[in-house]
């Protein structure tokens, strides 16, 4: 019976061995498959994450040019919305062409406004940035013969053999047409590069004229709005200017010369007895007397000088850069032309002028003053001349 008992026990052993030993080998099998998986998913893993990586540069890349695009793209409808923040036309014109310079492919550009300058004549008005006023006067930006409105008009050159490789040759432009809010024409604006010779791309062509959109509605106001200024600076009987702006513009001539140490002469005049005159012929006739020697001194002073009806009968011219000898010559080229021909129902007519010279001390008030009391002291001196003011405050 104990021998039994031990037969079993050790049987029962021996299986409890076997099994443990089973399990062992099974664990020990399971261990390596699992290890082997292991090994198996972090190569995979290694290869996803670098494949997501890769995915992730090129999202962040694509993000980052999207990101740099759309600020680009503020800051350019910025400045175009702020072309339209000013109604000064030389600050319109300025900042349209300096967008237009700064579009990529872009070397120089040009804006054309065939009515030219308000007040100024017929000859178009021509701004420019990149080139010179001969490079801009020369350009061909007009439209079709038929005088149509085309959507743009490409420009190429071809050069000589031996200019071919000049530097700084202009090989290309686009002109594209400017117009009001209405729908009205404007005038011109105008790209052009010195690169190779090349056509304009769809997308600068795009830009160009989303410029011209923005710029000729804003042109078109800066121009009326100095059209409208001239009107109310302008003296309505002789097209000279006004009083108001014979004085603010004295003052900053006056100003300025004081600052950067310049010369500044000023010739105040009136017409000898136009009283008399004005009882004899009548206050028409006076006037139409008025308009013809305003015509006549418009047609005698320089570009730069500044010539205003003053009041009545009296004149005012300011002379930038001048002496008091130039303001002399003034005065008698004045005289001639005034008293060579009769003006209107008068044979002759002479004039009397003061003349200063600014002085260190000078304000605008001190100047015209030291001037208008010359003009007096011209007038007790038998009329028909200049005095010079010498009296300087």
């Amino acid at each position: 019976m104990l021998l039994l008992m031990e037969t079993s026990t050790w049987i029962a052993v021996g299986l409890a061995v076997s099994a443990a030993l089973l399990a062992l080998v099974f664990s020990l099998v399971v261990s390596v498959l699992l290890l082997r998986s292991r090994r198996v998913d972090v190569a995979s893993d290694a290869t996803a994450l670098s494949v997501s990586n890769a995915r992730i540069e090129v999202m962040m890349a694509d993000l980052a040019g999207a990101l740099e695009l759309a600020q680009e793209e503020g800051r350019r409808s910025r400045r175009l919305s702020g072309i339209r923040e000013s109604l000064d036309l030389d600050a319109v014109l300025a900042r349209s062409l300096d967008i237009a310079a700064s579009l990529p492919g872009i070397d120089a550009a040009m804006i054309v406004l065939p009515r030219g300058s308000p007040g100024g004549g017929p000859k178009p008005l021509i701004a420019s940035v990149g080139m010179s006023a001969e490079e801009a006067a020369a350009q061909p930006v007009e439209g079709p013969p038929d005088g149509r409105r085309a959507r743009a008009v490409t420009i190429a050159y071809s050069y000589p053999a031996e200019e071919t490789g000049e530097e700084g040759l202009i090989r290309g432009g686009l002109a594209v047409p400017l117009s009001s809010e209405t729908d009205e024409p404007v005038g011109t604006l105008a790209v052009f590069w010195r690169t190779a010779a090349r056509d304009a791309s769809d997308e600068q062509m795009a830009q160009v004229e989303d410029l011209a959109r923005n710029a000729g509605p804003a042109i078109e106001n800066a121009y009326r709005f100095r059209e409208a200024r001239q009107l109310a600076d302008l003296d309505a009987l002789t097209n000279l200017h006004n009083r108001r702006y014979f004085h603010e513009t004295l003052a900053r001539e006056v100003a300025r010369a004081q600052r950067y140490d310049r010369r500044l002469a000023l010739v105040v005049l009136d017409i000898d007895d136009f009283k008399a005159i004005n009882d004899r012929v009548g206050h028409l006739a006076g006037d139409t007397l008025l308009a013809e020697v305003g015509e006549r001194v418009h047609s005698v002073v320089r570009g730069a000088d500044v010539a205003c009806r003053v009041g009545g009968d009296e004149f005012g011219v300011i002379l930038p850069e001048s002496t008091r000898a130039d303001a002399e010559q003034l005065y008698r080229r004045l005289q001639l032309a005034v008293a060579s021909k009769p003006a209107g129902a008068v044979d002759r007519l002479h004039l009397s002028a003061g003349i200063a010279e600014l002085g260190p001390a000078d304000d605008s008030v001190s100047f015209f003053e030291r001037a208008d009391e010359a003009l007096y002291r011209a007038k007790e001196a038998g009329k028909g001349r200049a005095i010079t003011s010498t009296n300087q405050p």
